[in-house]
């Protein structure tokens, strides 16, 4: 609404100074602040009630409709995220079957989850205990050097 930049806020400001005078200017600006915050109020205040209004008469269904009829595919894609919020509501996981198809399928993937992590595990320990070796390889080879570089 009002577009007021630096310059213009320094120029009111200098001419504020001028026309009240310095000893005056701080009680304008508590009074200029204090009719500023009552009319975001009242703006606040009627827009809360504009809004209430409108609730009342039923436009925030109008607006679902027409955005449902602009975009289908965004309204099909939030009915599917509120149907899956409610099923996630409507789940209680202490309700979980162990003898059902689901319960059997979860335990095998955990067997074969505890079987690719114990191959794992093992692939890894023999990689380390090939490393050492090589280390400890190359470590006597080196001690080797230096023994016969000492001697001669």
């Amino acid at each position: 609404m009002f577009d007021l930049g630096w310059t213009e806020l320094l120029v009111i400001g200098i001419v504020a100074l001028i026309v009240v005078g310095p000893k005056d200017l701080p009680v304008l600006f508590r009074n200029v602040g204090r009719f500023v915050g009552k009319a975001r109020g009242m703006a606040r205040e009627f827009s809360s009630a504009m809004n209430e209004a409108a609730d009342q008469a039923g436009v925030n269904e109008i607006k679902k409709g027409l955005n449902a009829a602009v975009n289908p595919v965004g309204s099909a894609m939030d009915g599917v995220k509120q149907a899956a919020q409610e099923m996630a509501k409507s789940i209680d996981p202490t309700k979980f079957d162990p003898e059902s198809e689901t319960g059997k399928l979860a335990a095998e993937r955990a067997e074969q989850a505890k079987k690719v992590q114990a191959s794992a595990a093992r692939a890894t320990a023999e990689r380390k205990a090939k490393e050492a070796a090589d280390a400890l390889a190359k470590a006597e080879e080196a001690e080797a050097a230096l023994n016969t570089e000492s001697k001669t």
